[in-house]
């Protein structure tokens, strides 16, 4: 029995919890990391929770080969770890974790947002603005709200036509959910937020040239920082922050 199967009694609570089963059909380590890594930021496998290979095997209604696969894929990725003969380990957050993503968020969003703004056209700049409309009228809801940022975030790297760094980005975004970890209730509120992106859209809002991208790209990396600082402080000293799903 391998690290990756579990053992046989290993409990199968959080991957039986809301899974959907996946159709027979070509592609099913795709459609398994997929499935997975929605339930994993969704909260359905919960951090810190062991699961197994069989447990979420039987869970997603098809063979084991697939869903390790998948689950290597999620390893790489950082959502998940495997314990030898114990299974797999949902990744709890730590400090250092929120510095290795924030540092790769950075490093990527801040010359891409520097770039694309001098690329914008009016309906980017449009886009821009309605996803922080969309904000501003979610300040009651989390989960909806946290839906716009994350488009808002996404704008200027679909205008630079980079497939694979929207797809980094959005790993990197995952990897802070699926740690259960907001800043929203804590530290700040969904008003402070919104406020730390509008200053990116007046950036962006007020010219395509050099001096307007600059702008854009420093409020970009104030409020990275920011919300890189915040978590860190909102970690304990094992790593461990009460679950928020949703955040």
């Amino acid at each position: 029995m391998t690290a990756l199967d579990g053992g046989a009694r290993t409990s199968g609570g959080p991957a039986a919890a809301g899974l959907a089963p996946i159709g027979q059909q070509r592609g099913l380590s795709a459609q398994a990391r997929e499935e997975l890594r929605r339930a994993i930021v969704e909260g359905r496998l919960p951090p810190g929770s062991l699961t197994s290979v069989r447990a979420l095997s039987d869970a997603l209604g098809i063979s084991r080969t697939p869903v390790r696969e998948a689950l290597v894929d999620l390893a790489k990725e950082g959502m998940v770890s495997f314990e030898r003969s114990r299974g797999v380990r949902i990744c709890d957050s730590k400090s250092h974790d929120i510095l290795e993503i924030f540092q790769l968020r950075r490093m990527i969003e801040i010359p891409a947002l520097r770039e694309a703004v001098r690329r914008f056209s009016e309906d980017d700049v449009h886009l821009l603005g309605r996803e922080l409309a969309a904000m501003r009228a979610h300040l009651d809801d989390e989960r909806a709200f946290m839906a716009h940022d994350r488009a808002f975030h996404r704008v200027p790297l679909q205008v630079l036509g980079n497939a694979r760094m929207i797809a980094i980005v959005e790993s990197l975004r995952d990897q802070t959910r699926v740690r259960g970890l907001s800043t929203v209730g804590y530290s700040r509120d969904l008003e402070a937020i919104c406020a730390e992106h509008e200053a990116i859209h007046d950036a962006v809002n007020a010219g395509r040239d050099r001096r307007a991208a600059q702008c854009a790209a420093q409020a970009l990396e104030r409020h990275l920082l920011i919300t890189e600082e915040l978590l860190r402080a909102q970690v304990s000293a094992d790593g461990q922050q009460t679950w928020r799903p949703g955040s």
